[in-house]
């Protein structure tokens, strides 16, 4: 696992989660969490596009459980299930 600079944490934040593939086969609690949370997110509202902020602020998440967050961000972009549109 490769630390993460404070600057792309704070980059990474300010950013929008788009969800690219409703799919959550091999994934791990948090990455479900983000892919559910996406999906609701579009049934509700009709978008499908999400601040990270706000997704944070939803799952009430800090500390360890906030990085794990944002690690499981990255992979889900690497999968190319979300994609990151950065400000």
């Amino acid at each position: 696992m490769v630390r993460r600079t404070r600057e792309d944490a704070q980059r990474m934040i300010k950013s929008i989660a788009v969800l690219l593939y409703n799919t959550t086969w091999k994934c791990g609690s948090v990455e479900r969490a983000v892919v559910n949370y996406l999906r609701s997110q579009f049934r509700r509202c009709g978008r499908a596009s999400t601040p990270i902020k706000e997704m944070l602020q939803h799952l009430k998440l800090s500390g360890k459980q906030k990085s794990e967050f944002l690690d499981a961000i990255k992979r889900l972009e690497k999968r190319r299930i979300i994609r990151i549109e950065g400000f």
